[in-house]
Parts: structure tokens; C-alpha cells; sequence
């Protein structure tokens, strides 16, 4: 499967001259199986770049959207996602518990007045709602496996797994504080073991963190650690920081890859890049 990261900011989209590097668009992650379909995971500003590339491709007409959950920053590029209002396509939208009403409400409400001079009954699309996240399934041709994350409000993480690959998509959690409804760190410890690929929240520095411990995000020296303690072989740090330039990103990133050569594990380390691709 490939996988393509459109979007990777945190908290919100931040153009300007000091995101050029690593992007400032807000989380949207693709996921392709060689076989074909679309799987996209969260609506933040991201996609509607994705959106674009879409319509240029005639032979797609399902799409499986997947939210985390429904903080601004993850749906807020859903109104700009052209396809949506088009009645070419087929959109189906998996979410948490109680799906069927909460999703719909979810994406409606944002475009509602006085929020977005559009109504969502404009968009053509063809939307099946009500798909929980199961324990175990299959989604869009992939092997499709749900985590709660430990975040405010709650969400879910994912895991996808195709002809012996896996992928792991953790953004906004918290490994050192249990929310309501999220689970301790060694359960996302067990999650994440031996993947392929792990996409995960790594916005705050320590000393941040002495200040916004609860809000719902890890920190960079957390994650490393969690990628070491799993045997990820490929961590990506993930869900930027507003604030965070490319200069204090490319600092970042060397922080952790020195707390991975000092322990001496066989990994690979690297911070997101809006369209960056992945090939397992």
C-alpha cells in the first residue's frame, strides 16, 4: 500500500515563509492499496489539495473517509473537498461510537450559518454515514483495526495491514496522561509493535510539556521512546506544532535521532513532510 501525507500540522493550518519545508496545512493523511481504492483519514485543510488531485483521476468513484475525531484542526478543510459535491462519487465516513448521527452532524454543522456561506445539502456526493470503527475489519481493501486515543473528547488511532505490512496512524495522543476512554502507554506500546511505519502526535518539547500536559499531545523524546520500546521500524513525527518552524523542526527531528543511535536499535527516524510519500 501506498500512503501520502497532504497534511501535518497541528492545532491549525500555518502557511508562511517559515512552514515552506515541512507544510502548514492541517492533517490528511491517503492510503492506497496496490488493488485500488481511496482510503482517506481526516478532513483537515490538507484536503482539499487531495481533493483536486482526485477529480483528475476518472476511474475512482468510492472514497472511505476515516475521522480520528472531530477537533476543528480534522475537519476543516471537509467544505473545500470538491469531490464531495459531485454526484460522481460515493463517500463513505467511518468514525466512532454512535456514527451514524455524530458524523453527519459533525460535518454538517461546520458549514451552517452563519459558520460557512454554503449549506452541506449542496454537496452531490452520494455519503453513507453510521460506519462505527469496528474491533477488526476491512476497509477500502485493507486490514483495518481501531485504537481509542488518550486525547480530550476522545478518537481513535488505526491500524491498517496489507500483505504483511502495517501501518500505524496515532495523531493526537498523549502517551503520559490517560484521558477518559484512552488506555495506558503499554497498550499503545503493544499497538505499535514491529510496524512498518508509525505515523505519530509529537508536538511538544519537555519543557512544553511542564505547561500543557492533559491537552491531548506527546512529546518528541515520548515518542522516540515508544518507537524503541515497540520496535517500529520506520517513527514519523507527526501533528507539527503552530509555532514550530522548519529550523526548529529539523532540530527536533536530530534530538530524536540521537536518542535512537544512543540506544543503538536498527531505526529510521524522520518528521513529516507535507507530500511525502510511503511505499510498504
Amino acid at each position: 500500500m501506498k500512503i501520502k501525507i497532504w497534511g501535518c500540522r497541528g492545532s491549525i493550518a500555518t502557511p508562511g515563509q517559515h512552514t515552506l519545508l515541512y507544510g502548514g496545512n492541517s492533517t490528511c493523511i491517503e492510503v492506497r492499496p496496490r488493488e485500488g481504492g481511496v482510503i482517506i483519514v481526516d478532513a483537515g485543510s490538507g484536503i482539499r489539495l487531495l481533493g483536486k488531485q482526485l477529480l483528475q483521476e476518472k476511474g475512482i468513484t468510492e472514497l472511505y473517509l476515516v475521522l480520528t475525531h472531530s477537533h476543528w484542526d480534522h475537519l476543516s478543510g471537509f467544505p473545500f473537498f470538491t469531490p464531495a459535491y459531485s454526484g460522481r462519487y460515493k463517500i463513505n465516513v467511518y468514525g466512532g461510537p454512535k456514527a451514524q448521527g455524530a458524523l453527519r452532524s459533525y460535518l454538517s454543522h461546520q458549514m451552517a450559518p452563519p459558520y460557512f456561506p454554503i449549506d452541506f445539502t449542496v454537496m452531490k456526493a452520494t455519503f453513507t454515514f453510521g460506519y462505527e470503527c469496528p474491533q477488526m475489519g476491512t476497509i477500502g481493501l485493507v486490514d483495518f483495526i481501531p485504537i481509542p486515543l488518550s486525547h480530550p473528547n476522545g478518537g481513535y488511532g488505526f491500524k491498517f495491514v496489507k500483505r504483511g505490512k502495517t501501518f500505524v496512524f496515532l495523531t493526537d495522543n498523549e502517551l503520559d496522561f490517560q484521558h477518559p476512554g484512552g488506555l495506558k502507554r503499554e497498550e499503545y506500546v503493544d499497538f505499535c509493535r514491529g510496524a512498518d511505519l508509525l505515523i505519530h502526535d509529537a508536538q511538544y518539547t519537555d519543557d512544553e510539556y511542564k505547561s500543557t500536559c492533559g491537552w491531548g499531545h506527546s512529546t518528541y523524546f515520548s515518542v522516540t521512546q515508544l518507537a524503541i520500546e515497540s520496535g517500529v521500524k520506520r517513527p514519523c513525527l507527526f501533528h507539527h506544532d503552530p509555532d514550530r518552524t522548519d529550523g526548529d523542526l529539523d532540530k527536533q527531528l536530530e534530538y530524536c535521532r540521537a536518542i535512537i543511535y544512543k540506544a543503538g536499535v536498527p531505526i529510521e527516524c524522520f518528521a513529516a513532510i507535507e507530500g511525502m510519500e510511503f511505499v510498504l
